[in-house]
């Protein structure tokens, strides 16, 4: 056995995350992938360091120790590629979800039968559908509606898309009009949207609040004092020390722009 199947065989989530992530390679072919990406890492970095120490007379006895180290986290740093693929489906899911849904409201509201309405929300816009897409093409290979819905929400990396999916499924299996209780999720997701809009605007002052005080009126201000007692004191102030102050600024500001992005909701309106 192989150690990238040894790897698979004692982590079983990695196969399930990489369902989640829609990456189309068993454990063993990402896990193999991994590792031999952080064994090449590690080893240009190693090889480099040992001519490094070699010549400045250090400790390249450590270098083996050092390779290991490196291989460990450069794996786990590679692995953090599948989650980071889990969350970024995650959130373009998050993004269409609410329309998906109530397009597949309206097709059934409309009196379709439930596959029919699958079937034309797998062809509607959005990532969602490619979900819809999943659930025709098992419920087309045989597999029972129930199944292949259950199946598609324990895969989904939206707790917004696998509710719907789930009540959608628990309907069917209990017998009832799978309208009401889809209508009451979207409800519900459309109340949580609302919920994470308002959190984001109370958000969005305090860090506007931060960034008019490190950003516009600290420098400005410090600028303008440094410059003063510096022109009292006869100090010289260079053009490199303004490029310097301007680098500071570029990364506040881009910091910022960060922040901003990261607490903004996936919501389309």
């Amino acid at each position: 056995m192989s150690l990238a199947s040894l790897i698979a065989l004692r982590n079983p989530s990695i196969k399930k995350n990489i369902r989640m992530a829609r990456i189309h390679k068993t454990p063993e072919e990402v896990i193999s992938k991994a590792l031999k990406n952080g064994l090449l890492m590690a080893g240009t970095i190693s090889i480099l360091l040992f001519f490094y120490l070699d010549k400045k007379g250090g400790p390249v006895e450590l270098i083996p120790l050092i390779f290991i180290t490196l291989s460990f986290i450069l794996y786990k740093f590679n692995m953090l590629k599948i989650k980071a693929a889990i969350i970024k489906r995650r959130k373009e899911i998050d993004k269409d979800v609410l329309f998906a849904g109530r397009y597949l409201l309206v097709k059934l509201n409309s009196g379709q039968p439930l596959i029919n309405a699958f079937i034309d929300a797998s062809k509607s816009y959005g990532i969602a559908s490619n979900y819809f897409k999943e659930i025709v093409r098992d419920i087309e290979l045989g597999k029972p509606m129930e199944e292949a819905i259950s199946d598609e929400s324990e895969n989904s990396p939206s707790k917004k898309f696998r509710k719907i999916l789930f009540q959608i499924s628990n309907a069917l299996k209990i017998g009832i009009d799978v309208t009401n209780f889809l209508e009451a999720t979207l409800n519900e997701i459309a109340d949580d949207q609302i919920i994470e809009i308002n959190r984001y605007g109370k958000k969005l002052n305090s860090v506007t609040l931060f960034y008019m005080l490190f950003a516009v009126v600290m420098p400005s201000l410090g600028l303008t004092i440094f410059i003063l007692v510096a022109s009292l004191a006869s100090i010289t102030v260079d053009l490199t020390f303004f490029f310097v102050m301007l680098f500071f600024l570029a990364l506040i500001q881009v910091m910022f722009l960060i922040i901003y992005k990261s607490i903004r909701p996936n919501i389309n309106i």
